[in-house]
């Protein structure tokens, strides 16, 4: 069938997993029981031989198109023909009971009489493992090797095996429909979903979850679709029994096709998470999801058994095990090699999660988030470890593998760390050693004005000693080091732009310039996009920034999706969707919303 864009998916999931479903009618990625478990489906990093689960009408000059269902995450893709239009509706049930883990494909036929070609063909673990498949009536049953999760197809039609899959042809008039579910069968053939009004039922639950869910949002301004949008997403990738957020749903998606920088992002990085859990408490989203995080990294931090307080990432239920490995036997998407799962990243050192981890506290606090006295006691181990460290090299936000350096980034953060950490003690008289912390605080602002200024380029460079620029530097006057009207911080940016932006594309940094330890280049990225809009915001260009803004807003896909990067044709780049661009335009959008309501600008 050949690769779709990457922009050309649609994302469902029930906040354990989600599935990639593209304009045809194919689910082409899912991964099961968790975001993290092993592929059932992959087609997109192999045509071929990954496995995918379509249902197309067979209608040779239909038009596709996409959408949500308002304020929503179930998903309608619709095919449109002068000879009739039909469409299917996926979705994943949420909260549905522990009994029930399934995606419902629900077929319909609105205008014509049209004619369905059903292939579910699963290849599972990576499509390493073989399996067994039997079909009786209306149902399938696959069973992999190696005990792995065996699937159930639930199906409207009498299905035929075919070659390890199942297949089935069917008809559909005007107003008929057909209900397809693929559950997990180790569960037992006893389930909800055996009942005849299942499908219906879950539908207006899910539905109803997800309204009720946007429904909570504080966000009333500008763009209030793509800000919602965005909210949805990010509330996808959280796993609702551990309160983790996964960084992407996919893994292997490459940052320049044909390359090398292929990572798998369902993991939680305890970066991202603070970012995300911090931005949908600030959206006006529930506190028990905050409180669920907090749970989350007071474990891990109680595990902790390394030289360092925490590692940058884990899996969604704590597991520290993330052993990189490479899938030769997948093709990649478009070639895109080598296919990676695991992340060796989870063994490096990157100063910055700190600071992020106690920004995100912070807000929760100013939220009403309880802090608990053994997670203060945590936190106060890591800002002890913290004044002891912060000097010392890292691989930084960016997870580069040529080696530790000096990073800026690393260093800000560190400061963060130490003042969100003052903020909360002082605040509620939480024990601490203030003098100390205040002492290694203006220690760090010393050194960044000291070490990392280039007089020369007149800007705050990436690194110690180096002269190249960094997008994450543009994360300075957002967390409150310096003012962006501050004469060092106006000429920092001018650097930034010149080196890094062109028009509303921003690199993280130039790999000429500044080497990662990796063979080729990649996208903008989108995250620093939105950062930059912030910083102009700010330093009171809120025309320019509102422009900037919204040409960002032209190159989500069709859904409002967005990958992690952009390619130079707007194509989407790396793994999809990705948090980090997702919680950037909801934080981008309230501040931006805010100085244009202040300047008196017309929405």
């Amino acid at each position: 069938m050949g690769y779709a864009p990457i922009e050309h998916y649609g994302v469902v999931g029930d906040l354990r997993t989600v599935a990639l479903i593209g304009m045809d009618g194919s689910v082409d990625f899912m991964c099961f029981p968790r975001f993290d478990s092993p592929t059932v489906f992959c087609a997109l990093l192999d045509d071929q031989c990954g496995g995918r689960f379509a249902i197309q009408p067979v209608l040779g000059d239909a038009q596709p198109r996409q959408l949500y269902l308002p304020d929503s995450n179930v998903l309608l893709t619709r095919f449109l023909s002068e000879y009739g239009v039909a469409e299917i509706s996926d979705f994943m049930p949420v909260r549905d009971g522990a009994d029930v883990r399934a995606l419902v494909r629900r077929v319909k036929t609105i205008r014509g009489d049209i004619r369905f070609r059903l292939v579910c063909a699963p290849r599972f673990d990576y499509a390493r493992a073989h399996h067994h498949v039997e079909a009786a009536g209306c149902e399938a049953l696959f069973t992999p090797d190696g005990g792995h999760p065996p699937l159930r197809l639930r199906s409207a039609v009498p299905l035929e095996v075919r070659d390890g899959a199942v297949a089935a042809e069917f008809s559909l008039r005007a107003g008929e429909t057909a209900a397809f579910v693929l559950e997990d069968a180790s569960l037992g053939p006893d389930r909800p979903t055996a009942r005849p009004a299942y499908v219906s039922e879950a539908f207006k639950r899910t539905l109803n979850f997800w309204r009720g869910w946007t429904g909570r949002s504080t966000y009333h301004g500008r763009w209030r679709e793509m800000v919602y949008r965005s909210d949805l997403v990010l509330r996808l990738l959280v796993s609702d029994p551990h309160g983790a957020p996964v960084a992407a749903a996919t893994f292997g998606l490459p940052e320049r096709v044909g390359g090398e920088r292929n990572w798998d992002y369902r993991y939680t990085w305890i970066r991202d998470a603070s970012f995300i859990l911090s931005t949908l408490v600030q959206a006006g989203h529930r506190i028990d999801d905050a409180d669920a995080f907090l749970r989350w990294i007071e474990a891990r931090c109680r595990e902790a058994g390394g030289p360092e307080p925490l590692q940058p990432l884990y899996r969604v239920d704590g597991g520290a095990q993330l052993d990189e490995e490479t899938l030769p036997h997948l093709e990649g998407y478009r070639r895109s090699v080598p296919v990676r799962i695991g992340n060796d990243a989870h063994a490096q050192r990157q100063l910055d999660l700190y600071g992020e981890l106690l920004d995100a506290v912070w807000i929760f606090h100013r939220h009403r988030a309880r802090i608990s006295r053994d997670l203060w006691a945590a936190l106060r181990r890591i800002i002890e470890w913290v004044c002891a460290h912060w000097m010392e090299p890292d691989e930084g936000i960016w997870e580069v593998r040529g080696g530790p350096q000096e990073f800026l980034y690393s260093r800000l953060m560190c400061w963060v760390a130490l003042d969100r950490a003052l903020r909360l003690a002082t605040g509620d008289g939480l024990p601490a050693d203030v003098d100390r912390w205040r002492r290694v605080r203006a220690e760090i602002a010393r050194d960044i004005h000291e070490q990392f200024w280039n007089p020369h380029r007149r800007a705050f460079v990436q690194s110690k000693g180096s002269t190249a620029m960094g997008a994450a530097t543009l994360r300075m006057p957002l967390v409150g080091f310096i003012s962006a009207t501050d004469p060092r911080w106006r000429s920092t940016l001018r650097a930034i732009e010149e080196d890094l932006i062109d028009d509303s594309f921003v690199h993280r940094y130039r790999v000429e310039q500044a080497p990662d330890g990796l063979s080729g280049h990649e996208g903008a990225f989108c995250i620093c996009s939105f950062w930059y809009v912030q910083c102009l915001a700010r330093m009171g260009d809120v025309e320019q920034a509102r422009l900037i803004f919204e040409k960002m807003l032209g190159y989500a896909n069709h859904l409002g999706l967005y990958a992690e990067q952009l390619g130079p044709r707007g194509e989407h780049l790396g793994n999809f969707p990705q948090a980090f661009t997702h919680l950037a335009l909801i934080t981008a959008a309230y501040d931006l919303n805010r100085r244009l309501d202040a300047a008196g600008r017309s929405g």
